[in-house]
């Protein structure tokens, strides 16, 4: 099943649609507040927490403006008495980097490679590397003082017949950032039949990897 859920791309011919619960969003220490609202503008982090938040996420494949195998991975969460928060990204296999790019945010202005690994118990780990900033004319790597490390662990319950999910965010000298974890079931729709929505791609695609 992870396999099929990662398998998402052009050739494959279907999408993937996840929809579950986070058992659990959480933040850092009150110091991490305007750090996460400022991620909130683009779509990349949010200073909200709870327990039990409905969510959806939403993989489609697509060939980006610049000739690029492209899959969405934009997640929305539906906090009580608050807008929904999204947390939006497009992953392209990048040849020049060997590797996949993930960027983050509405406009494609932050990207970092990821690091992937199958753990013993099958589960699929991503980390996430140094984190580059594209902006305008600028373009430089972030210090790791002012970003954190993101830790992605996907896994499937045989039993249930659930998707597993945990994830965080951490610094290295601050500590923990922010984290979710949950559980989620998926749908496999053909992409000849939904399309991509495009409320879903980014407002601006970044040729610098």
């Amino acid at each position: 099943m992870l396999r099929k859920r990662f398998g998402v791309d052009t050739s494959a011919g279907y999408a993937c649609i996840g929809q579950g619960v986070f058992s659990e969003v959480r933040r850092g220490a009150w110091w991490t507040r305007p750090f996460l609202r400022l991620g909130s503008y683009r779509n990349i982090l949010f200073p909200g927490q709870g327990r039990h938040i409905p969510f959806t996420i939403e993989n489609y494949p697509y060939t980006d403006g610049l000739g690029r195998p492209t899959v969405t991975f934009v997640r929305t969460l539906e906090l009580p008495r608050a807008r929904k928060h999204r947390f939006d990204a497009t992953m392209v296999h990048s040849a020049q980097r060997g590797g996949i790019v993930d960027y983050l945010g509405t406009r494609q202005h932050l990207a970092t490679d990821l690091q992937l690994e199958v753990l013993d118990d099958g589960t699929l780990h991503l980390r996430t590397g140094a984190l580059r900033f594209y902006e305008g004319p600028l373009a430089f790597t972030v210090p790791a003082i002012f970003t954190g490390t993101a830790d992605l662990y996907e896994g499937y319950d045989d039993e249930r017949g659930v998707f597993t999910v945990r994830m965080q965010v951490a610094n290295p000298v601050f500590g923990f950032l922010f984290g979710y974890r949950g559980e989620f079931s998926c749908t496999f729709p053909p992409i000849s039949d939904v399309g991509v929505p495009a409320d879903l791609k980014p407002l601006r695609e970044e040729i610098r990897e």
